[in-house]
């Protein structure tokens, strides 16, 4: 029983009833009351008040044969719009959504070669995307997504661009007037996936770009460890005295089983100055065996790293964010069968459905969540397709 002041009990009924409408999609007052435990007095006076705020809508009446049919209510969606930015090595992508991670826009620009003035390009690429007329309360976030670590929202190591010295967050705030929010982008892409197509309570992420991150996902939380560093799958020691990595290590995964260094590795292989993955694809579906000896060592690295995951872990599932599991999900069960451990335990492991797009939604989910001040949303749980 929670016990306290009128008005804590009060916000944090308030939220569960939110929380409730948002994750049934509809759901009429008399079932929130009966599946919160809460009176249908104190549901109704809630409900009216978050319809005054324009965040919950009526939207029809239930189908029930007996009596008066109850009214059916809903997130409004269209009360405000987010901005989720996925701040990458080469390009920065910007999508803008409603309040339901839908109705998504999305521009993309590359990433500028000095970053002394990346807010400025930021601004501008905001700015450049049409905006919501019609929503009461407009911009009410936005969600900068980091590939490196980032604590109290400065980058503190990104291995492959330079943003420690940019104030991201502040230039945008300043600039947009709104609350900024910045993670890194494995998490942000666990997020994604949690929400809006696996969800289970015990995740492991694997994001595999320019670096290698991991979003963990435990007992329906995302975990960060003590100062925001926990997930930093890549800079895993795999080989003694191996290869020199940024972090000051060697022998770092992602020195071994990033999408960059093996496409590099490929290019080597095939004596061309640089190499996109897609040249790679067409290699690879033609059965050349230099692309062979670079799926090869994806799926052994691949490999030892879950293995690894799944003995400090134990997810449920673990997810691949990979160009390589994506397009040739084939691979998977050969992962799968080179995990021998007899201590392994888990649902199974499958490719990104929201791919790219993963990080930016999980962005968007994180201003969707502070906005309306709840902790857990379900935005769509069956299979989601992308907008892109």
């Amino acid at each position: 029983m929670v016990t306290g002041s009128k008005e804590l009990i009060r916000d944090i009924n308030t939220q569960l009833v939110l929380e409730t409408i948002i994750n049934q999609a509809s759901i009429s007052r008399a079932s929130t009351a009966k599946h919160l435990g809460l009176t249908k007095a104190t549901v109704s006076a809630i409900v009216q008040d978050l319809i005054n705020r324009k965040i919950v809508i009526e939207v029809g009446s239930d189908d029930t044969s007996l009596g008066r049919k109850p009214i059916l209510l809903s997130l409004n969606k269209k009360a405000g719009y987010v901005i989720s930015i996925d701040l990458g090595v080469d390009n920065i992508t910007a999508l803008i959504s409603d309040l339901a991670g839908e109705d998504c826009s999305l521009k993309q620009i590359r990433t500028p070669k000095s970053t002394h003035n990346i807010v400025d390009e930021i601004i501008k690429l905001i700015e450049s995307i049409k905006a919501p007329t019609d929503s009461p309360y407009g911009l009410v976030g936005i969600t900068l997504g980091i590939h490196g670590v980032t604590i109290d929202k400065k980058v503190s190591f990104a291995p492959y661009y330079n943003l420690t010295e940019s104030n991201l967050v502040e230039g945008l705030s300043q600039h947009f007037d709104v609350p900024v929010y910045m993670d890194n982008e494995a998490n942000l892409s666990a997020i994604g996936e949690k929400t809006f197509q696996y969800d289970y309570s015990n995740i492991a992420n694997i994001s595999v770009h320019s670096g290698i991150g991991l979003g963990i996902i435990i007992d329906g939380q995302l975990y960060t460890g003590y100062s925001g560093r926990a997930g930093e799958f890549g800079h895993t020691i795999i080989e003694i005295d191996g290869r020199n990595c940024p972090c000051g290590n060697q022998g770092c995964l992602e020195q071994y089983v990033s999408e960059r260094v093996l496409l590099q590795e490929f290019s080597t292989l095939k004596d061309m100055d640089e190499m996109d993955f897609n040249t790679f694809k067409k290699s690879y579906e033609e059965e050349d065996p230099s692309s062979k000896e670079i799926m090869d060592r994806f799926i052994k690295y691949m490999s030892v790293g879950i293995n690894n995951i799944l003995n400090a872990y134990n997810p449920e599932i673990v997810i691949i964010n990979s160009s390589f599991t994506i397009h040739f999900p084939h691979i998977l069960k050969e992962i799968e069968d080179s995990l021998k451990s007899k201590m392994n335990s888990y649902v199974e492991i499958v490719p990104s459905v929201l791919e790219d797009t993963s990080i930016l939604l999980g962005g968007a989910c994180v201003a969707i969540r502070e906005f309306l001040g709840i902790n857990n949303l379900k935005l769509n749980n069956k299979k989601y397709q992308s907008p892109f």
